[in-house]
């Protein structure tokens, strides 16, 4: 038989997975909303630099990047970026530039019509 305790930690962990499944969810749809979200409602940020102008910069500049380096920092193995999750940030910033580059691609074709 399980313990309440057992219970309780088993319950706060479905929940955290639930949340986790949300905020990737929202990011897909808008990743500055999810780095706002853990902002407000997390220390995660925090943790993963160590001053507060990196995440602001980010936020404005490259939000993939920011929220992928975040998430693998707080969720990868010793609270650090290493191997294989700087595969995830480097696609994070080249989908961060190819969004300025399709963003300029269509201003150009929107001023040729």
């Amino acid at each position: 038989m399980r313990s309440r305790a057992n219970l309780s930690a088993a319950g706060r962990s479905c929940k955290t997975a639930r949340v986790g499944c949300l905020l990737a969810l929202l990011a897909l749809i808008s990743p500055r909303l999810v780095l706002f979200l853990l902002w407000l409602f997390s220390n995660v940020l925090s943790r993963a630099f160590d001053s507060w102008l990196v995440p602001l910069l980010g936020f404005f500049l490259l939000p993939w990047t920011t929220l992928t380096y975040a998430a693998f920092w707080d969720w990868g193995k010793g609270h650090h970026v290493t191997g294989f999750e700087w595969f995830f940030v480097v696609l994070a910033f080249l989908v961060d530039l190819s969004s300025y580059g399709f963003g300029q691609r269509a201003r150009v074709a929107r001023q040729a019509d």
